[in-house]
C-alpha cells in the first residue's frame, strides 16, 4: 500500500507525465506545440511547489479552520460526506485514489484532447483562471478536510460545536478545485465519447474527494460553479465567467459570514445547492448544444465546398 501511495502521488505523475511528454517532443522536432506543452509541463511543476509552499505558509497565518462548520452544513444538506465515503473504502478505494492523483495527467490530455479538434477558446486559459483565483478563494473559508480534522475517526466523526477549529494544514477545502478541474473537462469535451468520458471522470473525481477525506459534501458546490466561471474564461464567455464567479463568492462569503443562519435553516441550504446545480447543468448544455451547432455549419460548409468543387 505504501508502493502504491508512491506510485499514484501527485509528484510521482507529474514528474513520469513530463518525462513522457519529452520523450514524446523529442519524436517529432518538427512539430512546434509539443515544445510548449514540455514547457507547461514544467511550469506546473514549479506552480505545485510554490502553491504548496504558499498554502502552507496561509495555513500558519489562517490557524482558525471552518471544518466544523462544513461538517455541520453538510448535516443541514442531509448529506454527510463520512456515509459517502465508508462504502467506499474497500475495493473502490485504489480506483478512486487514482482518479483522485490523475489530475494533472488528464489536464495535458484534455490540453491535447481540446487542441486536436481546434475547441474554441483556450483550456489554458481556463486552468489560469483557476489557478490564480482558487487560493484567494481558499483563504476566505480555510478548511482541511474530515481526514485533517478529525483524524482516525473522520469515517465516524464525533458530535462537535459548529464553531471554527484552531487547526495546522493546508486550507485547501472548499471550494474544491478539482471538481472545478474536472468540469472544465467537461465544458471542453470536443466529441460525444469526450463528453461521455469527461462526465465520468467527473463523478469519479467527486466520489474521490469524499472517499479519500479531502473534502466535504458542500464543498463541492461552490468548485462546480467555480468550475463553470473558470471555462467561461477560457472559452472567452466573459458576462457568464462573472455570473458564476459571483455564485462561487456568494457560497464563500455566506459561509464566512451566515453559516450560523445558514446551519439553521436546512431548506435554504438545499434550495441554494440544487439552484447552483441546475445552473451548472444548464451551462453544460448550453456549451455542448453550442458546439453541436458549430460542428453542422463547418460540416455544412465543407460539403458545400466539396460541391462547389465537383461542379468546377
Amino acid at each position: 500500500m505504501h508502493l502504491l501511495s508512491i506510485l499514484f502521488s501527485q509528484s510521482f505523475l507529474s514528474i513520469l507525465v513530463l518525462a513522457f511528454s519529452i520523450w514524446w517532443m523529442l519524436r517529432k522536432p518538427e512539430d512546434n506545440t509539443r515544445p510548449w506543452l514540455v514547457l507547461a509541463l514544467v511550469l506546473n511543476l514549479f506552480y505545485g511547489f510554490f502553491f504548496n509552499k504558499f498554502m502552507t505558509g496561509e495555513g500558519s497565518l489562517l490557524p482558525w479552520k471552518y471544518d466544523h462548520i462544513l461538517f455541520h452544513l453538510d448535516q443541514s444538506l442531509g448529506i454527510q460526506s463520512a456515509s459517502i465515503a465508508r462504502p467506499l473504502q474497500g475495493f473502490w478505494r485504489v480506483p478512486l485514489m487514482v482518479a483522485y492523483q490523475a489530475m494533472v495527467p488528464m489536464m495535458i490530455v484534455w490540453f491535447l484532447v481540446a487542441s486536436r479538434y481546434g475547441n474554441r477558446g483556450s483550456v489554458v486559459l481556463s486552468y489560469a483562471a483557476e489557478l490564480a483565483a482558487g487560493p484567494l478563494l481558499y483563504s476566505v473559508v480555510p478548511g482541511c478536510g474530515p481526514i485533517y480534522t478529525f483524524r482516525e475517526q473522520w469515517l465516524h466523526p464525533p458530535v462537535v460545536p459548529a464553531d471554527t477549529i484552531r487547526l495546522s494544514g493546508m486550507p485547501n477545502a472548499f471550494p474544491s478545485l478539482h471538481a472545478a478541474t474536472a468540469l472544465i473537462f467537461v465544458l471542453f469535451a470536443p466529441t460525444r465519447l469526450a463528453r461521455v468520458c469527461s462526465v465520468f471522470f467527473l463523478a469519479a473525481t467527486c466520489m474521490a474527494t469524499l472517499s479519500t477525506g479531502e473534502h466535504y459534501v458542500i464543498d463541492l458546490v461552490p468548485g462546480l460553479a467555480f468550475g463553470v466561471f473558470a471555462a467561461s474564461v477560457g472559452l472567452l464567455r466573459f458576462r457568464q465567467a462573472a455570473g458564476f464567479l459571483f455564485i462561487a463568492c456568494s457560497w464563500t462569503f455566506a459561509v464566512r459570514i451566515w453559516h450560523a443562519f445558514l446551519i439553521d435553516h436546512p431548506m435554504l441550504v438545499r434550495t441554494c445547492v440544487a439552484l447552483t446545480l441546475m445552473l451548472v447543468v444548464i451551462a453544460i448544455w448550453r456549451e455542448w448544444r453550442s458546439q453541436r451547432e458549430a460542428t453542422t455549419i463547418e460540416n455544412q460548409r465543407i460539403e458545400a465546398d466539396a460541391a462547389a468543387a465537383q461542379k468546377r
